[in-house]
């Protein structure tokens, strides 16, 4: 089943190129005022009256063969049924080791104790603040 579905898409594939190739190839439909000036069809490979009617058969023709091939293709789809419904059906299952470790937070260092007041006889690193004078009123600051 495998390899008629990939003949089948190959198939596809080359139809929707040769579709393509087709539609470039045609004239739209302001090329027919050119031909009034010059650049008739009396000079085409498919006679006086243009390519129009073999391109449109043509592109008609692929069109066709490009519905039924994707119709085909779908079907084909729809009968593969070798895959799991669901991702987690063929997961393997994940085993979870115990972690006989004490937690984190029983595991740190203890910090040393603040202190107020340096110890005496010792300068501490970052000088102790002292409290500010209370601020002065209008009233104080008048008289």
């Amino acid at each position: 089943m495998d390899k008629m579905q990939s003949v089948v898409l190959v198939v596809h594939t080359f139809i929707a190129v040769m579709i393509i190739v087709l539609v470039l190839m045609q004239r739209g439909k302001g090329a027919e005022a050119g031909a009034a000036f010059g650049a008739g069809a009396s000079g085409t490979v498919f006679g006086a009256r243009g390519s129009t009617n073999f391109f449109s058969r043509a592109t008609a023709f692929l069109a066709t063969a490009f519905f039924v091939s994707s119709l085909t293709l779908a079907y084909m789809s729809s009968q593969h049924n070798d895959a799991p419904d669901s991702l987690l059906e063929d997961a393997a299952p994940i085993e979870v080791e115990q972690d006989t470790a004490e937690p984190a937070a029983e595991q740190l260092p203890e910090l040393p104790a603040i202190e107020d007041e340096p110890p005496s006889g010792e300068e501490s690193e970052f000088p102790v603040l002292q409290e500010a004078p209370p601020a002065e009123t209008e009233e104080q600051s008048t008289q």
